[in-house]
């Protein structure tokens, strides 16, 4: 029954095509994962657990065959491969009915995620809302800041390739050089918003490290079904533990910053950290703070514990003369230059009167 529930799984999905080689591949790596001392099964069980399914069981499922474009990742070559999935989409041999609860509280996801440019793009969703009798409305509870030049469809078809393990052929163009399209094929693994600006973030199927792709940047997204997705090994949040935003250098390291927030802005740092791993100087540690700069009259100190990056230096000049840099002498001077060519950028206009 557990090889039923994959075998029901794989033949129900229009987002990979699945030969028989593959169906095998996968449900032995998935009994795997649920028992590590099975050694798999062969071919011939899938052949003969499809035509139970079909033929000698209870389930009498109709399953169809068909050719679809294979990709060998190896050799890198493309072939044709004979491929299998049940007739009917949606049909599933474990389908029942939602209780009273489950259609509950799924009229309640619908009707937030409604709410989320975007995300009512997904294939079906907007079916399966009029089909539990989820009505838009034009009071919302929840609000979601959203970029007006965000290219929302995309966050829907990423969505999905991400949900469904899904390689895919990203079309993306650079800022400065809008008329050239660049491709690469990529294995996505997370949609991650920022500054009002949505990310995708993945690996090449040829490479380890992540890449992180904006959405306004991506001009197409063409699903590879056929191409092995490759899993991240490991907790994909943990690559956004040390940064602030989505740019991760690998070479760069980890870093104290020290820093010194006036008394306009040390309530707002306090309860909207910069980074998680801030912290709040009281006590004997302020005191020698405070020794140490006896310029910096009243505010608090605060440090975070990151590696340097663009989305790092802007914050900390957001602040202005609010949040002022001690430590490294690195961090400080970038942040000083950067003000220093505000400062001669200003001086240069000339004031007039409009």
């Amino acid at each position: 029954m557990t090889r039923y529930k994959i075998l029901d799984e794989l033949l129900s999905s229009r987002y990979h095509n699945y030969s028989l080689d593959d169906l095998t591949e996968e449900v032995s790596k998935r009994l795997s994962d649920m028992y590590p001392d099975t050694n798999g099964v062969v071919r011939r069980t899938i052949e003969k657990d499809i035509k139970y399914l079909e033929y000698e069981g209870p389930f009498l499922v109709e399953i169809e065959r068909y050719s679809a474009p294979g990709y060998n990742r190896e050799k890198q070559k493309s072939y044709t491969k004979q491929c299998l999935r049940y007739k009917t989409p949606g049909f599933s041999i474990f389908k029942k009915d939602l209780s009273d609860d489950e259609e509950y509280l799924l009229r309640e996801a619908l009707s937030l995620l409604g709410q989320f440019d975007g995300l009512p793009n997904l294939d079906a969703l907007e079916g399966l809302r009029l089909g539990l009798g989820v009505r838009n409305s034009d009071r919302k509870i929840i609000s979601f800041t959203k970029n007006p030049l965000e290219k929302s469809n995309l966050i829907g078809e990423l969505f999905t390739s991400i949900s469904q393990k899904q390689v895919i052929e990203l079309q993306y163009h650079k800022f400065e050089s809008t008329n050239e399209l660049l491709s690469v094929n990529l294995c996505p693994y997370l949609l991650k918003e920022y500054n009002r600006r949505w990310y995708v973030i993945g690996q090449t199927e040829t490479g380890s490290k992540l890449l992180n792709f904006s959405l306004d940047r991506i001009d197409k997204v063409i699903p590879l079904l056929s191409h092995n997705y490759i899993e991240y090994e490991g907790d994909i949040n943990e690559f956004f533990d040390d940064i602030i935003g989505v740019t991760n250098y690998d070479e760069i390291s980890v870093e104290t910053i020290l820093f010194w927030v006036s008394d306009i802005s040390k309530d707002f740092v306090a309860s909207k950290p910069l980074h998680d791993s801030q912290r709040h100087y009281k006590g004997k540690a302020e005191n020698e703070y405070r020794e140490l700069y006896p310029s910096l009259a009243g505010g608090c100190f605060f440090s975070i514990q990151c590696k340097e990056n663009y989305e790092l230096i802007r914050e900390l000049c957001s602040f202005g003369e609010n949040l002022i840099v001690l430590l490294p002498n690195n961090i400080r001077e970038k942040v000083a230059e950067r003000i220093h060519k505000m400062k001669t950028i200003y001086n240069s206009i000339k004031s007039t009167n409009i």
